[in-house]
């Protein structure tokens, strides 16, 4: 049995009740196995049993008080996994799914996203299973104080830099950026997504959309092909989702259709994203309860609303999908359905949002399949560059992160596509992605030491 085998085989006996991280930890290690066979050093030093435990883990209560003046309890959580080549760098979820063994999938997956953007991060991730939907400003306000009283003491600009996620907008980021400034007494570039009047960048809202399309597109460009009179389905219609369908429309293409938790919308002369971006804000207001993509026929009657699965956006005909929402929201179902209404390619705008059976059949279909960790690395990237330019008490043009942005999604196309042909896998895009992000940290890891 194979070194990587064994790694696997233990971590499904030891942690057999978080099924998602042995998800990622099994698809990460099947994959770079041709990289493990070629270091045996890598074994003589343990490295995959280090590899595959986190650093530290950080869980403690988070209380609150409600609106009705009721104390209330969640559990807040900081995943912090690999330091090898950065800080720790990753976002914040805020969600009732949230629990331990989720974070360590999403932040096992976040040390090779981080370390295919060259950028010196690390990977970790954090949350809590508090529910912002419903709650009012207050609410989330109080919660985010609490939350942030004791994560300060584990996170710092050359520790651990958290961002948002899931349920972590703007409104939580500057609510948990200033109770870290009060408790600290110190204003330091320690969490990314800021507001533009206290240290954000610009090109963050729109970074992980805009990456997604721009490493499709080099895709394309590098199979002589472009977006020009594709039709694009995709998953969604969150942040990510909204600047994905932006950015294909500016490169010739159209999306025919988007979704969230309550349905899916279907626009045959392409989805508006402006409109999808003032539903959005609406959600996110706090003020305007039970808003949904619904509303979007409302500005577009020539638009249907599918009140059923948002899944269902998988059933139409297309040339490119892009899942932009959450974790195992492709199915094996919805790949041979892709497979059977012509889909060639397969970009991810979330964190593994295909699920392994699904991607394997994809790519046994001849489907050009982009993993999230390296196709939706643009928002972690610009995170990477407000660090930066935190650091040096600078604020860049929209249109230098913008420029910076694209150069580096589309030279990481080339690094995920290099490397895959160099191991005798060319057009495997997870595998390439995979160990060329591995290759890196490994390295790192042994220059180390046993640490």
């Amino acid at each position: 049995m194979s070194y990587c085998q064994n790694v696997i085989d233990a971590l499904k006996e030891r942690y057999a009740d978080q099924p998602e991280f042995i998800q990622a930890a099994t698809e990460v290690l099947e994959t770079i196995e041709p990289a493990v066979e070629a270091h045996p050093e890598y074994q003589e030093a343990s490295l995959l049993e280090r590899l595959v435990e986190p650093e530290r883990v950080v869980m403690f209560r988070v209380p609150w008080t409600d609106d009705e003046g009721k104390v209330q309890v969640n559990r807040g959580y900081r995943v912090e996994f690999n330091s090898a080549i950065g800080p720790y760098k990753g976002g914040l979820r805020f969600n009732p799914t949230v629990t331990l063994g989720m974070l360590k999938f999403l932040g096992f997956e976040q040390i090779f996203k981080n370390a295919l953007t060259t950028l010196p991060m690390g990977g970790g991730k954090g949350g809590s299973d508090f529910d912002p939907k419903g709650k009012s400003n207050r609410e989330i306000m109080a919660f985010c104080q609490s939350f942030m009283t004791e994560l300060s003491r584990h996170i710092g600009p050359n520790t651990d830099v958290p961002a948002g996620d899931l349920g972590v907008g703007g409104r939580e980021i500057g609510y948990l950026f200033g109770q870290y400034k009060r408790l600290r007494n110190e204003w330091s570039g320690v969490l990314t997504g800021k507001g533009l009047t206290f240290g954000g960048s610009l090109a963050r809202t729109e970074a992980t959309g805009y990456g997604l399309v721009y490493f499709v597109d080099e895709y394309l460009k590098s199979r002589g092909d472009s977006f020009e009179g594709k039709k694009v389905v995709v998953h969604g219609s969150g942040n990510v989702a909204i600047y994905a369908i932006q950015k294909v429309a500016e490169l010739g293409g159209t999306v025919v259709a988007c979704s969230d938790t309550k349905g899916w919308v279907e626009d045959p002369e392409g989805i508006d994203y402006q409109v999808l971006e003032d539903i959005y804000n609406k959600k996110r207001s706090g003020h305007d309860k039970g808003v949904s993509l619904a509303l979007y026929v409302d500005a577009r009657p020539g638009a249907t609303w599918h009140a059923e699965d948002g899944r269902g956006v998988w059933q139409l005909p297309c040339d490119i999908a892009l899942p932009c929402a959450r974790e195992n929201t492709l199915t094996l179902e919805d790949a041979e359905a892709l497979v059977a209404n012509g889909c060639k390619v397969v970009g991810e705008g979330a964190n593994m949002p295909t699920t392994l059976d699904a991607t394997a059949y994809l790519m046994e279909h001849g489907v050009a399949f982009m993993p999230g960790k390296a196709a939706n690395a643009g928002g972690v990237l610009v995170s990477g560059l407000e660090m930066s330019q935190n650091a040096e008490h600078l604020s860049w043009t929209f249109e230098e992160v913008d420029g910076k942005l694209e150069e580096l999604m589309r030279g990481m196309f080339h690094n995920v596509d290099d490397t895959a042909r160099t191991y005798g896998h060319e057009g495997n895009f997870v595998m390439g992605a995979n160990i060329a992000g591995f290759l890196k940290v490994a390295d790192a890891m042994m220059a180390q030491g046993v640490c």
